[in-house]
């Protein structure tokens, strides 16, 4: 029985990722390069060492001005992510769950100043009850501990949890947490390749809350 419905952010609620590469790419392109996503798709949701900019000195062989490129590239995600709404059937579903009287929690390797200042702009932040970020943990995902902060917060157990994700260190971590997972990839996440899945939606549109509910159960 489900009883609790977790949200990934980035990507899911909002589409931050596909802003952040596009960007990226532009920056990449405009150096004579590009970055591909068999590189840059390692690193989408989770924490992660790797700099664009020391990876697009190594593809053109020559130093750039890492701060002027940051500078820029701030400017140019703010400037796109400004007019960009929550991903289509996001919304249905939060209210959905109250209506089921399911707990709802988020789960992002993202900070949580960033998690909730975006929330806020969309007027999101209070259907959920829990919210845990790289703030309350020491792994972000792939680490199933986010998911596992997530759970107890709620006072659910995992197996009770049903989890949104988009990206494949996500639905790694919630299934290594013991829950199942639905991934809902974006333009970007889309070319990534998951593994061990419940179910995949092209769009949270596509299918009502009850009915996805209904279907993991079903099977399980």
């Amino acid at each position: 029985m489900i009883k609790a419905i977790i949200f990934d952010f980035d990507g899911l609620i909002l589409d931050t990722e596909t802003h952040e590469y596009e960007v990226l790419q532009e920056i990449f392109k405009e150096q004579g390069s590009e970055l591909p996503m068999s590189v840059w798709g390692k690193v989408i949701g989770t924490a992660s060492d790797f700099n664009p900019f020391v990876y697009l000195e190594e593809q053109i062989g020559r130093s750039v001005n890492h701060e002027h490129l940051t500078h820029l590239q701030k400017e140019k995600f703010e400037k796109r992510i400004a007019a960009e709404a929550a991903r289509p059937g996001v919304e249905a579903y939060l209210m959905a769950a109250k209506e089921l009287g399911l707990k709802i929690g988020l789960a992002s390797s993202s900070s949580y100043e960033w998690v909730s200042s975006y929330l806020e702009s969309l007027n999101l932040i209070d259907y959920f009850e829990c919210i845990r970020t790289s703030n309350h943990v020491e792994f972000v995902k792939p680490d199933p501990a986010l998911y596992i902060e997530a759970a107890k917060c709620l006072g659910v157990e995992p197996s009770e949890c049903l989890a949104f994700e988009d990206s494949a260190n996500g639905a790694l971590a919630a299934k290594k947490a013991g829950m199942f997972c639905i991934i809902v990839p974006n333009s970007v996440t889309s070319h990534l390749e998951f593994e061990d899945i419940d179910h995949r939606l092209e769009s949270m549109a596509e299918m009502d809350l009850e009915k996805v509910i209904s279907l993991i159960e079903s099977r399980n």
